[in-house]
């Protein structure tokens, strides 16, 4: 029989084909993300720019750009990556590349995490939009800041920003990747304060 789980750092097993809420945990959630880099590792600087730290970087933005956004919806933007965790980020032409086992795998462990955190196993189709559209922004601002894009180019691909403005923008100017477990601490902390 092949296996088909991951052990975690907490001691959990975790069946990626058939994953339990009960074999989540934040702490692995977050040591994982921390770990796998955005953009295949291709950015600037001493550190990769981690998935935990685009999590922030979204929950930032979509918190950023609706002011009465509830903690729940909060919550589900900060853990919208959460299955790469275990199963990696690749860019999104790949994963389009590769289809329905992927897509069926990743499903089945976003499930996982949105029970086990009590969020509702699917979000509303207006929630989904609208931290897709958090996510476009990060893509833009990770992309012309980090990953060695050209605003033209970052804007074909991911569109302009738009909605970020005020007080509090200027936050998303100054990219900088973090360590792992810098990267592990503020996606904690944010976790405990949305959650």
């Amino acid at each position: 029989m092949k296996r088909a789980w991951q052990r975690m750092l907490s001691g959990r097993r975790l069946d990626l084909l058939d994953p339990s809420p009960l074999d989540i945990e934040i702490e692995d959630i977050a040591h994982g993300l921390a770990r796998v880099a955005r953009w295949n590792g291709q950015t600037k600087g001493s550190n990769a720019f981690s998935v935990a730290q685009h999590c922030v970087l979204v929950e930032a933005i979509f918190s950023h750009k609706h002011k009465t956004v509830s903690q729940k919806d909060q919550l589900a933007c900060l853990l919208h990556d959460a299955a790469e965790y275990v199963i990696g980020d690749m860019i999104s032409p790949f994963k389009a590349a590769l289809g329905g086992d992927y897509k069926a795998i990743e499903k089945r462990l976003m499930a996982a995490v949105h029970l086990r955190f009590g969020l509702p196993v699917a979000l509303d189709a207006a929630t989904v939009d609208e931290i897709k559209q958090a996510d476009q922004i990060a893509a833009y601002l990770e992309a012309t800041q980090l990953a060695g894009f050209g605003l033209d180019e970052a804007a074909l691909l991911f569109g302009r920003p738009r909605g970020l403005s005020g007080q509090g923008f200027k936050q998303f100017l100054a990219l900088q990747p973090l360590a792992p477990t810098r990267a592990a601490a503020l996606y904690v902390a944010r976790f405990e304060a949305v959650s």
